[in-house]
């Protein structure tokens, strides 16, 4: 049932990669454009789709678990390192964005922690 697992992160990973290069050739651009963001974003609803539905076996599940655990920091690595490539080659305007964008994710951390902390709910206090 492990390959079960492996197979549908198989098959969302060919569907990402595969609008990915569609929508590059829409944009008149030689490459792939977000395949593997559309292929995690597709595996998760899959799965959620298959918990739901109970078509999921603990197997298969465990199967997913372990290619993910592996699969997203190289792929998070490898995306980082051609958008700090790109953003050194393409001048003070993306170098400015880069910053920009980690100053406001580091901001924006207390926000997040916040979130969800017991005793933030307004239905805790009414009663």
């Amino acid at each position: 049932m492990t390959i079960y697992g492996t197979a549908l992160l198989s098959f969302c990973l060919l569907i990402g990669l595969l609008v990915g290069k569609l929508l590059g050739l829409m944009l008149g651009m030689d490459g792939n454009i977000g395949g593997v963001g559309i292929a995690m974003l597709l595996l998760i609803l899959l799965t959620d789709r298959l918990k739901r539905e109970g078509s999921l076996p603990e197997a298969s599940e465990s199967g997913i678990l372990f290619w993910s655990s592996i699969y997203i920091p190289v792929i998070v690595a490898m995306a980082a390192s051609q958008n700090v490539r790109g953003a050194l080659h393409g001048g003070p305007a993306a170098l400015l964005a880069g910053v920009l964008a980690t100053i406001a994710c580091c901001a924006l951390v207390p926000v997040f922690a916040r979130i969800g902390r017991p005793g933030d709910d307004d239905s805790s206090s009414a009663q």
